[in-house]
């Protein structure tokens, strides 16, 4: 007999905004508790010093996130100049202090300019990228230092807030997989100071912002279970960008059991994901096979 999952049949998409101090998976299984959630899980993790947005999906919704891992990202970072640390961040041992020079705007903003594009980027010791099945944190922990293959990532933008004597406040716009610690580290190395990052915060991830967020703090607050599922998005959010098929509910019924069916395709390319829905209700992906002709890709479990 099949093992009961313990909670409740929680479905949807919540925009956490994590706290400092905390790892991404600590703060997944506070919420989890809260909700009193059978399965949730987020969607790119951000350091334990970092804040802001972590979406994470519960239920049903998790069959969709990795439409998340993929996206862009857009962060807000401090840079503090003249200090590295082994980590690249706050939370390290600085191992070296440089002069930092007269630097003007224009001179930052050169810097900056040169890291936009495509770029090749090697990921820090301290991540969670795994070598041999240990993630290289843990080797790093214990001094070890293994070669990686740099990464080619994308910065989309880099605008320079505020700047002081000790550093200055950055706004970065990127692909996923783009390490800010390593983006600042390499800055640093290019002004000729050294650098490393004081804060971090995450303000979006794909069409998500930091406008939808909501604190742990607020959602312990909350009265009842019922005020706290009020915050979740409903899961097709996660697959907005894919194009719309409705069909009725007989064509509905033989998608879920996981037969092809012959539907209206008008508009749709052959080989594409579309979302699926039936009487507006979200009922998960299909692939276009070819005109008129659908199979299941990924659907929601329905009663």
């Amino acid at each position: 007999m099949a093992r009961r999952r313990r909670g409740l049949p929680v479905n949807g998409v919540l925009l956490l905004d994590k706290p400092a101090g905390m790892s991404s998976n600590h703060a997944l299984q506070r919420v989890r508790r809260l909700f009193q959630a059978q399965k949730a899980g987020h969607t790119g993790t951000l350091d334990p010093m970092a804040t802001g947005l972590l979406p994470v999906c519960f239920g049903e919704a998790t069959k969709f996130s990795s439409y998340l891992l993929d996206a862009d990202k857009r962060y807000r970072t401090y840079v503090r100049l003249g200090e590295i640390t082994d980590t690249g961040d706050a939370e390290g041992e600085i191992v070296e202090r440089r002069s930092v020079a007269g630097f003007t705007d224009a001179d930052i903003e050169k810097v900056l300019a040169s890291f936009c594009g495509e770029i090749d980027q090697v990921p820090p010791m301290y991540s969670a990228l795994k070598h041999q099945g240990k993630p290289l944190y843990e080797l790093a922990r214990q001094g070890k230092t293994i070669e990686r293959a740099p990464r080619r990532v994308r910065v989309y933008d880099m605008r320079l807030l505020a700047r002081d004597a000790m550093g200055f406040e950055l706004e970065v716009a990127c692909s996923k997989g783009t390490y800010i610690r390593t983006l600042a580290e390499d800055i640093g190395q290019a002004l000729g100071c050294g650098a490393h990052i004081t804060a971090l915060r995450r303000l979006r991830t794909g069409a998500f912002d930091d406008s939808g967020m909501v604190s742990l703090e607020a959602l312990a607050s909350m009265s009842d279970q019922a005020e706290r599922e009020l915050q979740l998005l409903e899961m097709d959010v996660l697959v907005k960008h894919l194009p719309r098929l409705s069909v009725d509910g007989d064509v509905a019924k033989r998608l879920l059991l996981g037969q092809c069916v012959q539907t209206d395709t008008a508009g749709l390319s052959i080989g594409s994901t579309a979302r699926l829905y039936r009487d507006n209700v979200f009922l998960g992906l299909v692939t276009i096979l070819v005109a008129g002709e659908v199979t299941p890709r990924r659907l929601v479990a329905t009663a």
